[in-house]
């Protein structure tokens, strides 16, 4: 996959953000189910939402494969550890996804117009996900973390606002 140089790496976009996020982010449910199945290491899954192609990552064992219930059915891969703490088993299907109901948190903060101009960034930027590979952020989308402040990854504008609810 093509895609610009990370502006930021995980390390550094976590030290630039959590302060902003810490005093300013606002907490956040996810509030859609999803579906998910468990991965094939080596698996590739590119993960593109209504506005383009996002990031893709590679499976290793263990890992689950989520598709989100939203206009864009984006796909994404996630650790096994990660996907019991914030998701637990809602219905089995005939297909090979199963539906899991979301329990996780995040705290959130909107790349608005105001926010990039006092924070001195471009309308559009790349920066390292916490899973190494190149993630977009794009002016209107959220920048999230989970509660612990272990990472920060994207979520799309209009996917944000189909599965997450603020508290």
């Amino acid at each position: 996959m093509s895609m610009t140089k990370p502006l930021f790496s995980q390390i550094e976009i976590l030290d630039f953000l959590l302060p902003i996020l810490k005093s300013d982010g606002q907490l956040y449910q996810k509030v859609k189910n999803v579906h998910a199945r468990p991965a094939v290491a080596g698996e590739r899954v590119k993960t593109i939402t209504s506005d383009g192609s996002e990031t893709f990552n590679v499976a290793e064992e263990g890992d689950f494969v989520i598709q989100n219930q939203t206009m864009a059915k984006e796909q994404y891969i996630i650790s096994g550890e990660k996907f019991k703490a914030r998701y637990v088993f809602s219905e089995g299907t005939t297909s090979e996804y199963d539906i899991y109901k979301a329990i996780g948190k995040v705290i959130a903060i909107e790349l608005t117009n105001d926010f990039l101009v006092e924070q001195k960034l471009p309308e559009q930027f790349y920066f390292t996900a916490p899973w190494e590979e190149s993630m977009v952020a794009k002016k209107g989308d959220f920048l999230v973390s989970l509660p612990d402040f272990s990472q920060i990854y994207r979520i799309a504008r209009n996917e944000f606002f189909e599965t997450y609810q603020e508290i």
